[in-house]
């Protein structure tokens, strides 16, 4: 697990290990798609979940739920969705609900990721 110099999301992460190793792992491998789509997040916790800023401002973050884990973006309705994977009506928040490792690929989550990096820079 890749260590935050926030105390706040290292304490997010080791409790969701405590309640939830599957939900860990999920989240884990997600916070390491956006850590890795660009190296100037911030990662903090807001709203009871693991979100990520850049230049100051929220593009998105992880939320865990008792079924799955969701992904969401602060700007997704403006993102590139050919395929209608993003759900959520909201006039510009979108999200991805994660089930299983298989939905991180399926639902193409990177490249949602790389889209929110990208909506702010």
């Amino acid at each position: 697990m890749n260590i935050s110099s926030n105390d706040k999301v290292n304490d997010f992460l080791a409790d969701t290990q405590l309640t939830s190793p599957k939900q860990c792992e999920l989240v884990t491998s997600i916070r390491g798609l956006f850590l890795s789509a660009n190296s100037d997040l911030v990662d903090d916790i807001k709203y009871g979940g693991l979100v990520f800023n850049l230049s100051g401002k929220l593009i998105g973050g992880i939320y865990t739920y008792k079924e799955h884990i969701s992904i969401e973006f602060s700007n997704g309705a403006s993102f590139a969705d050919p395929d209608y994977i993003l759900e959520g009506k909201g006039k510009q928040r979108r999200h991805l609900k994660i089930q299983s490792d298989e939905d991180i690929s399926i639902k193409s989550a990177e490249y949602f990721i790389k889209q929110a990096c990208n909506s702010f820079s």
